[in-house]
């Protein structure tokens, strides 16, 4: 695996931008719809207010989370236990590592957890 922390890190400024992204767009959709009494939930021409507010706030959402689980790798890094289930102490396969690089558990413990 290439440098633990570079990849990491690499992850973590694209969750940071869609983040930021999303929450941008966030914004302009309020600022754009500020004073407006349209009512785009009838309007067969565009996607409505509600769809796109949902759609952003999950974009949103989503970049979130994976920033903070990458963060929280970057912490287990410093600590020296990346790599170690957080659950069951044994560790997480380097092949699992490759494809979720901020994964906290092994895929049984992952798997019960659901």
């Amino acid at each position: 695996m290439t440098d633990l922390r570079s990849v990491l890190t690499e992850l973590r400024a694209t969750a940071a931008a869609r983040a930021d992204a999303a929450a941008a767009a966030l914004a302009e959709l309020v600022h754009d719809r500020q004073g407006s009494n349209d009512d785009d939930e009838h309007d067969p021409e565009g996607v409505t207010l509600s769809s796109e507010w949902s759609r952003l706030s999950a974009l949103s959402d989503a970049a979130s989370a994976e920033l903070q689980r990458v963060d929280e790798a970057l912490q287990r890094l410093d600590a020296g236990t990346y790599g170690i289930c957080a659950t069951c102490g044994e560790p997480i396969p380097p092949a699992r590592l490759e494809v979720r690089p901020f994964a906290a558990q092994c895929v049984p413990c992952a798997e019960k957890a659901r």
